[in-house]
This record gives structure tokens, sequence and C-alpha cells, in this order.
């Protein structure tokens, strides 16, 4: 079944272009940097967390949201970015 290999299949028997596909053994996104993925993953889930709470920190990484759960938690009320003053007063 020659019709659905790829030009530079050497056994040309396949009976799916993937099927050759998968038999070359290709990745089609490796996960080259599986650690970043995991803090990536771990700071939008810890803003998610924090603006579930009311609060809105300056943005999405983890230093901004630990400062502004740090600062709901000594103040008593939600930290808002776009209103600090509102937020600490």
């Amino acid at each position: 079944m020659t019709e659905f290999c790829s030009t530079s299949c050497k056994t040309r028997d396949h009976a799916s272009f993937g099927e050759c596909i998968r038999a070359k053994g290709l990745q089609v996104a490796p996960i080259a940097n599986l650690s970043g993925s995991k803090a990536w993953d771990a700071e939008l889930d810890a803003y998610r967390s924090a603006r579930r709470q009311g609060v809105q920190p300056a943005g999405t990484t983890m230093k901004q949201t630990t400062e502004a759960m740090e600062i709901s938690q000594r103040t008593g009320k939600a930290f808002q970015a776009d209103n600090v003053m509102g937020s600490i007063s």
C-alpha cells in the first residue's frame, strides 16, 4: 500500500499515512521542558486560586500572586491591583 506512505518511508507497507508516521517514532509535540511546564502551570493555578478568592494580582507570575495574597492577609481585604490604595486602606 505504497500510496499511504511518506516519500521517505523505507518499508512502504503501511495501511495509512498516520501508521507510517507513527512507525517513524516522530513526536509532534515533544515535552522538552517538563519542569518549565509544571512551573508555569503552578503559577497559573495560584493566580486562578487568588482570583477565586477575590484577589486581583498585578500579573500572573508567582511573585505577583504571592505578594497580592500576602497583602490581602495582612490587611484583611482582597488586594486589587487596579486600586492599590483602596485595597490597603
